[in-house]
């Protein structure tokens, strides 16, 4: 584990563990049931306790309301196989110039199919508000891409500059490129999706298990990203290797990051009045821009020669 590592996790864990406190494991939680073949004891004493800790943080009584969006509107599988052409046709063109964008392109290409693949094993309660939000999600991010390559700047978030101009300057590490971009779709776009396309059905029932229920899900896709990113557009993600104490600091900061994500949907979606959505507004902005400046800073090289000449040889995979 490098240091550099070990000082971007210990920043974004004290953030996350400043936000969502961890209590001792009891005598059930000890070993690993929700992993029960995984070799590391750490995972076993504090995701699970983590999981059950964040299934008891009760969502507020957002009123519930019949889906009014145009983009996925019948709630149909094919919305994701459509997310994933595009996304597969993004990912194609940005490899062909090595550009820096490519890294989270193909992260978010593995956790898009990730989703899929969920949906259709019945792993979530409603699939049709997965694929909703899968689609909203992904279509906020085409867009934001999209004004930024085009030179349509002025609207784009805070969070999303800082992102964009580390790719475009070559400024950072590929992990670092993984985390600013990870950064502003989960904690500046997510909250903003999940406020539009629903936090309550029309029934009052809330969907926040099958948003907490997808943490575990994501647990399994660390290592198989990482070493793809490595063999494909910077070998320095080879430095990492989530299988042990740094996988299990990975769940605990998604984690944090997406139970952050749902408070600020709330706030969106409660907001009365204009002043009320500013403020709302401000917080998930400020949130994400903050934490985008100290990944930056963190995560900063003085030259991608090797990286660039990497991912020319092996960046088509």
């Amino acid at each position: 584990m490098t240091s550099l590592l070990r000082a971007v996790l210990g920043f974004l864990l004290a953030l996350v563990l400043a936000a969502v406190p961890l209590s001792p494991a009891s005598a059930e939680d000890l070993g690993n049931p929700s992993y029960p073949d995984d070799p590391d004891p750490l995972r076993g004493l504090v995701l699970p306790p983590l999981d059950s800790l964040i299934g008891l943080l009760p969502p507020l009584p957002v009123p519930g309301a019949e889906y009014a969006g145009d983009l996925c509107r019948s709630g149909g599988d094919e919305c994701i196989d459509e997310v994933i052409e595009r996304m597969e046709a993004r990912l194609d063109r940005l490899v062909s110039t090595c550009s820096h964008s490519a890294v989270f392109s193909l992260a978010y290409l593995r956790v898009t199919e990730n989703v899929r693949d969920a949906v259709r094993s019945g792993y979530f309660d409603d699939a049709k508000w997965l694929n909703r939000v899968d689609t909203v999600f992904a279509d906020l991010y085409f867009d934001t891409t999209s004004d930024w390559e085009a030179g349509r700047r002025a609207n784009i978030p805070a969070a999303w500059r800082i992102a964009l101009q580390a790719e475009d300057d070559r400024a950072v590490s590929g992990l670092g490129n993984f985390m600013l971009a990870m950064n502003a779709h989960i904690n500046r776009d997510f909250p903003y999706v999940l406020a539009k396309v629903g936090l309550t059905d029309p029934d009052g029932t809330s969907h926040k298990p099958d948003h907490n229920a997808y943490n575990q899900r994501l647990d399994s896709l660390y290592a198989p990203v990482f070493a793809e990113e490595a063999a494909r557009f910077d070998p320095t993600f080879d430095d990492v290797n989530f299988g042990t104490l740094e996988e299990t600091a990975a769940g605990v900061i998604m984690r944090g990051w997406r139970e952050m994500v749902w408070r600020h949907a709330e706030l969106l979606a409660l907001a009365k009045g204009p002043v009320q959505r500013s403020l709302a507004q401000k917080q998930v902005e400020t949130y994400a821009a903050l934490q985008a400046l100290g990944i930056r800073q963190l995560f900063q090289v003085q030259s991608s020669e090797r990286r660039d000449a990497w991912c020319a040889l092996h960046g088509a995979g």
